[in-house]
């Protein structure tokens, strides 16, 4: 009989049914793997440690959008097999097919709440379209919470109704998310541990502020379980980092403090118990007997260690963890005892040490790392620039991390050990770095440090944290330092200039990191000097529209002014500061035999009459040892070229200037 062949068929199809099954797991985890990494508009810190380019994945905004491949997956299922056995059994029959199918549609109908399901569905498909009115998408989602209301609890942890909630919550009103919201309370936990619901319970903590303190209660008393849960862990996280304020941060920091301080320190919420709250630690420990301290102290601390002894769980790149660490560091910084104070620090540290490459990205991270660092004995900073290493590229271009690096340029003696494993692999970077702020001001800091041109009064008082403890572990002179630091990178940096030298000019960021290197950097400049002004002596002006002359570029004519006239200008001194690291005169020198009379005076004529002022300048304030130089230039602007420059001088700016130093040429 046809049917009970086809029943014996599909008995005989293991094989492709268990390789479908794989294939979709397979899909289901790379989907959630990407969409999981961070949340639309809104861009979370990545450890250093790091091989995910976190900002180039799939945002979970977008998780209702993958359930389009996942609808299907079922049906696609049932074609694959169909089509496998077509392949082993070319003569299998249209009722057998018809058997299948009928099997298929038995099996999914028997699924708790399949009537209900199928239903959302296909309101869903209408509610979830992207090109939609605003009251058309409001009308469908207010059939698609008809639907499901008062069901929400029991379906949302299934993969394809949780995308469902997902749409409602992201769509719809402020109303709609609320009743959501309430019809889950109880179920946050369970939400946030749950492989497709994790979702969920993060867009409810984004968009529903008024129920957000509730739902981190329901975490409290778990937290430090759920940080080292694969699906929760990531939940935690951007609650702390993006969404959460500072008294409901202190909702989750309090589970590190120890089972007496969740038991003694819940607040009535209060405007007045909110406000200690949010003192964290420091708050908890103010006024307590040494034993208490002690008790607490020692529950933060194993509860640090648990974190620290599972890197595998992914909680130690967190800032919540961070902060934990911070606020203890700091109370131990508040012990009398200096002996105590020592031993707890060293035993935090021994913890923690082989981990601290992934706390530099966070504010609080990068605190607790440079604590380390201004606090730790030449072993414990060696061992930390160790750690550091394989990452110095990535810590130069995160805003955080990079203080660390310039911590330990300031406060490391070793200047062998920092030349060798820091500022060589921060040279040897340029080429990428120079591109972005963040890398310039790294760039600059070899050779400047904390200058205030570059770095702004906020990053200049974090660096100026850790003074006055390097003021005690120390024994350098800061100044000393610095001179070391600067000589070693100056060789590779100005290697640099001279390798690529047009390019970096070009570059409007490239160009002030040229110039402070030019100023401040030690040893001969005589390839990088002919390096950048090659790279002007070109014809002016430019044939090419699509690249114009480098004087024509406001970054690039600043930056040969500034070179002319040999150093910065002071507003408190009112003149240029001039540097015994920077001869203006030899580099004038070199530009009129680089660029040559032709383009000198073309320049001057058009775009480049400040630059040819500085240059006129420079030669005339250099006295006897730049005779030649003077009569030369004086020939160069004959009564030809002083007639052309008189005719126009209203038309380019700097015209009067250069005519005056003309003048004073003789």
């Amino acid at each position: 009989m046809p049917t009970n062949t086809s029943t014996k068929s599909m008995k005989k199809r293991p094989a492709p049914s268990r390789g479908n099954a794989q294939a979709k797991k397979q899909r289901l985890e790379n989907m959630d793997e990407t969409t999981s990494e961070k949340v639309a508009g809104k861009k979370r810190s990545k450890p250093i440690t790091s091989t995910v380019d976190y900002d180039k994945d799939s945002s979970s905004e977008d998780d209702e959008e993958a359930e389009e491949e996942d609808e299907g997956f079922e049906e696609e299922d049932l074609e694959q097999e169909q089509s496998s056995q077509a392949v082993k059994d070319p003569n299998a029959s249209r009722e057998s097919h018809k058997a299948q199918r009928a099997l298929h549609e038995q099996r999914k109908a028997a699924k708790p709440h399949s009537a209900l399901l199928s239903q959302a569905k296909q309101a869903w498909t209408l509610a979830r379209q992207k090109n939609l009115s605003k009251g058309d998408r409001t009308k469908h989602i207010r059939a698609l919470m008809d639907i499901v209301r008062g069901q929400v609890k029991d379906i949302v942890f299934k993969h394809d109704a949780s995308r469902i909630i997902q749409t409602i919550v992201k769509y719809g009103s402020a109303k709609d998310r609320e009743e959501v919201a309430k019809e889950l309370k109880g179920k946050y936990q369970d939400l946030a541990q749950s492989k497709y619901s994790k979702f969920l319970i993060t867009k409810l903590i984004r968009f529903c502020p008024t129920q957000r303190t509730a739902m981190i209660q329901e975490f409290q008393g778990h937290v430090r379980r759920l940080l080292l849960h694969r699906e929760a862990s990531r939940v935690l996280a951007d609650t702390f980092e993006l969404y959460a304020n500072a008294y409901e941060r202190s909702l989750l920091l309090r589970d590190f403090y120890g089972k007496e301080a969740s038991l003694f320190s819940m607040t009535t919420g209060s405007e007045a118990d909110k406000e200690h709250s949010k003192k964290g630690l420091k708050g908890l420990l103010d006024g307590a007997e040494k034993e208490r301290r002690k008790r607490v102290m020692t529950a933060v601390k194993d509860n640090l260690v648990n974190i620290f002894n599972n890197p595998d769980k992914g909680a130690v790149s967190h800032a919540i963890v961070h902060r934990v660490l911070w606020e203890y560091l700091c109370a131990v910084n508040d012990i009398d005892d200096e002996t105590e104070r020592e031993k707890h620090r060293r035993e935090m540290f021994e913890n923690c040490q082989d981990v601290l490459a992934e706390m530099v990205h966070t504010k609080d991270g990068s605190r607790a790392v440079r604590e380390f660092i201004a606090q730790g004995t030449a072993k414990d900073r060696k061992h930390i620039v160790k750690a550091m290493k394989p990452h110095i590229e990535r810590m130069c271009q995160d805003d955080d991390a990079q203080l660390v690096l310039f911590t330990a340029l300031d406060v490391i003696d070793d200047t062998k050990l920092t030349s060798k494993s820091l500022v060589a692999d921060v040279a040897t970077s340029a080429s990428s770095l120079y591109t972005s702020p963040q890398g310039r001001r790294a760039l600059i800091y070899l050779v400047q440090p904390r200058t205030r041109r570059h770095f702004t009064p906020a990053q200049i008082a974090l660096l100026g944290e850790t003074d006055e403890t390097r003021s005690k572990t120390s024994k350098k002179d800061n100044k000393v330092r610095s001179d070391e630091i600067r000589k070693a990178a100056s060789e590779p940096l100005l290697a640099w200039i001279a390798d690529q030298g047009p390019d970096i000019v070009r570059d409007p960021g490239g160009s002030l990191v040229a110039g402070e290197i030019m100023l401040y950097a030690e040893g001969d400049k005589k390839a990088a000097t002919e390096s950048i002004l090659k790279a002007l002596a070109q014809p002016y002006p430019s044939s090419d529209p699509t690249s114009p002359h480098l004087i024509s570029l406001s970054h690039a004519s600043r930056l040969y002014k500034l070179l002319l006239q040999g150093g910065h200008y002071s507003k408190q001194a009112r003149s240029i500061e001039r540097l015994a690291s920077f001869d203006p005169l030899e580099f004038a020198r070199c530009f009129i035999d680089v660029v040559g009379k032709e383009i000198i005076t073309s320049m001057a004529l058009e775009e480049g009459a400040f630059v040819v002022a500085a240059l006129c300048e420079t030669v005339i304030s250099s006295g006897e040892k730049a005779t030649e130089l003077k009569a030369q230039l004086s020939g160069w602007f004959d009564q030809d070229v002083r007639k052309r420059l008189s005719a126009d001088e209203g038309d380019h700016k700097g015209r009067s200037l250069l005519i005056d130093q003309v003048v004073a040429l003789g």
